[in-house]
């Protein structure tokens, strides 16, 4: 069934139960905000900004949205995109988006003014709401925009003059749920996808896809009614959304929490009592760092001891990171997830909390998902050699909306290629080599980044690491390590190079760059950019910057 009857179920069991709390330590003052007939004021004991709402509050805003929409003539099949930040708003709003039977087209916040005029054109957008952060990138295209684009600005700032007002517009429109019919086969939503090998693909899902993760998250971490999840990453994304959606199914409360420090996020564990977190690589990294170095003590925060399940996801994990984590917190459960948007996100591949003897590996099938490796002919590979990952379930994507030619390089027999390059050991266990893309191949070897981020990844002093390649006229390409070091370490290439020697020789980086590593709102590291950056003809500026 879709999700959206989900939302329903939760309102008649658990209607005055708070359904999301949004908290922002980096705002202390008192603040105001109301949605006309109900205020939201942050309660006086907190010492930031802080607002939550009930399921049937919840509900009620998304009922309205949803019949404002309907009013204006949105069908099945229109498309609705959503440029917010993290906020309690954000959820309501893709719902209502949903409810109607449209497609909801979340856009990733950090996107240029050209790149939101480009996804906008992409997904055939008929109508865009947007907070106003967004302002001037919209104020920046509004003039080469359709027409018939209509705009609606959600905030208590004054609306701008090319866009209407949310809170104004549905201020009268009914709360009640809308008469509207829909099954797993309709469509829901279009996804961007990260653009780590390229510009944004246009990720199409049917409702079947959204209900799907659901039940895969819920059947993977057993969340309950009780369990509290500390939501952080954009919800723009699969990754964070789909993770709560396994507290959603059964009612549990979501925490939006705005802010990435080690201290923020513990601050929010230990006063809203969160028992699920799940974090990107670069924030358990920095949460580390910052015990090691005495920066944040865990007994200023009295209330941890209900954190129980700590899960990674969205990027390869080095197991040095979690063999510390646990050293660090024994107590807690931990599992990795494998997906992509176009699996609508994680939980086709996942390690289960009961094989952390197999930190390293990303898993086995996920609930309700069957995984092959194959070779570059298509051949599945039964051995542990290297191969193409390749996934199938209920919530492979429809298609690349308007892109048939990718459609069907990706698609192949139900069978979704996803250009990770993996192997399986003799347990069945999957584990995560590269990208396809990202592979280097030097004098006729391949070589994958990850194993040597890996590797680096266990050294006392680095906090992070990348692996590219460069040109060489004789091998083709070389291995060069961007290493971003924490803080205060001082550390030479020499010492590199020579901690390197653990490595096969043809693995070792011929190239160190001491720099930080750019990674993306999910965590991914951006290679193309460290390409651009770094590439054969940019290694000697780039050292002599170092």
């Amino acid at each position: 069934m879709p999700i959206t009857e989900i939302l329903e179920q939760n309102v008649e069991l658990y209607g005055n139960e708070t359904a999301l709390v949004e908290i922002n330590p980096e705002i202390t003052e008192r603040r105001r905000v109301t949605w006309r007939e109900f205020e939201l004021v942050e309660p006086a004991n907190t010492s930031y900004y802080r607002r939550e709402i009930s399921w049937s509050v919840f509900n009620e805003k998304a009922n309205r949205f949803a019949n404002l929409l309907l009013s204006w003539g949105v069908r099945k099949e229109d498309k609705v995109a959503i440029l917010l930040t993290n906020c309690l708003e954000w959820l309501p709003i893709y719902f209502g988006i949903l409810k109607t039977g449209a497609i909801a087209v979340p856009l990733n916040f950090r996107y240029t003014a050209d790149e939101i005029a480009y996804c906008l054109d992409k997904a055939d957008v008929d109508i865009l709401v947007f907070g106003p952060e967004f302002i001037g990138r919209m104020e920046d295209i509004v003039e080469q925009l359709p027409e018939e684009l209509a705009l609606i600005f959600f905030g208590v700032e004054v609306c701008p003059s090319f866009a209407e007002s949310y809170i104004e517009l549905t201020a009268d429109c009914s709360s009640s749920s809308p008469d509207i019919t829909l099954t797993d086969d309709d469509l829901a939503a279009i996804y961007f996808s990260s653009g780590t090998t390229g510009f944004p693909k246009a990720i199409l899902h049917k409702h079947q896809s959204l209900m799907h993760s659901c039940q895969v998250e819920q059947a993977h971490h057993g969340q309950s009614h009780e369990d509290v999840f500390l939501c952080i990453p954009p919800l723009y994304h699969t990754g964070a959304k789909m993770h709560w959606f396994g507290s959603f199914l059964v009612g549990g409360c979501g925490v939006l929490l705005k802010g990435t420090s080690p201290e923020y996020i513990f601050d929010a564990v230990s006063k809203e009592k969160c028992t699920i977190v799940w974090l990107l690589v670069p924030w358990a990294q920095d949460i580390l760092v910052a015990l090691e170095n005495g920066d944040v003590k865990l007994e200023d925060y009295p209330n941890l001891s209900q954190w129980r399940l700590m899960h990674i996801g969205a990027q390869p994990v080095p197991q040095s990171l979690i063999h510390r984590w646990l050293e660090v917190f024994p107590h807690h459960e931990y599992d990795t997830n494998y997906g992509l948007s176009e699996a609508i996100g994680p939980g086709c591949v996942h390690l289960g909390i009961e094989n952390v003897h197999k930190v390293g590996a990303i898993g086995v099938p996920g609930f309700g998902w069957e995984t092959k490796i194959v070779d570059e002919a298509g051949n599945t590979i039964t051995d542990t050699s290297v191969g193409e990952l390749c996934v199938r379930g209920p919530a492979v994507m429809e298609c690349y909306y308007k892109d048939d030619v990718a459609t069907a390089e990706t698609i192949k027999d139900g069978w979704l290629f996803t250009g990770d390059m993996a192997m399986q050991d003799d347990e069945g266990f999957i584990y995560l080599v590269d990208r396809k893309k990202d592979v280097i191949i030097s004098g006729g070897e391949n070589i994958y980044p990850v194993q040597i981020e890996d590797f680096l990844a266990a050294h006392p002093d680095i906090k992070d690491s990348a692996v590219i390649g460069v040109q060489d006229t004789r091998l083709g390409e070389i291995a060069a390590a961007i290493i971003e070091l924490k803080p205060g370490r001082e550390v030479s290439e020499d010492d590199i190079n020579e901690y390197c020697l653990g490595l096969p020789r043809y693995k070792r980086p011929r190239l160190v760059i001491f720099a930080p590593v750019p990674r993306n709102a999910t965590g991914k590291i951006e290679k193309p950019l460290l390409r651009t950056m770094y590439g054969a003809e940019n290694v000697v500026a780039a050292q002599s910057l170092s």
